[in-house]
């Protein structure tokens, strides 16, 4: 037998020794597949026991919606004005404009059972100007302040329901 013949040989026969011992399996992938396919399905299955149990309700208290009625102020003249208002507000704080230019209109809704109320305050170098009432549309009560820091006040009361 020549050489060669018992190199090729031996080659072969080291190959097949070699396809006989077991390698180690690298991972496929399905593996990993299989476990995101659970973790979807597992999310999926949460959000459709959540929409069956949900009944839509807010837990907690349920909101509190206080009845209003519309009011306007409006304070005519020329020049300017600070002015102080109620607005809808549970606590009945103010809400105050410096310096408004004049003519002023606001619309706004108060709470019922609180009393509407707008005064103005003119600067020092006086003039005049006329606050009026308005509420639901009806005039309910005017008043005129002139003057270097001429005040005036309009007022009303909404019922409580």
């Amino acid at each position: 037998m020549s050489t060669r013949s018992q190199e090729s040989e031996a080659v072969e026969s080291h190959e097949a020794v070699e396809s006989d011992i077991e390698k180690p399996r690298k991972p496929t992938g399905d593996r990993t597949a299989l476990l995101a396919a659970g973790a979807v399905l597992a999310a999926c299955g949460g959000l459709a026991l959540y929409g069956a149990l949900d009944t839509g309700e807010d837990g907690g208290k349920p909101e509190r919606r206080t009845p209003t009625a519309a009011v306007t102020y409006e304070v005519t003249g020329q020049g300017t004005a600070d002015i102080t208002y109620q607005a809808r507000s549970e606590t009945g704080e103010a809400v105050v404009v410096k310096a408004a230019t004049l003519p002023w209109r606001k619309t706004v809704d108060v709470p019922l059972g609180e009393e509407p109320i707008v005064s103005i305050v003119l600067g020092g170098k006086g003039g005049q100007a006329r606050c009026t009432l308005t509420i639901r549309g009806e005039y309910v009560q005017g008043s005129t302040a002139t003057g270097a820091f001429g005040r005036a006040t309009c007022s009303g009361a909404l019922p409580r329901t």
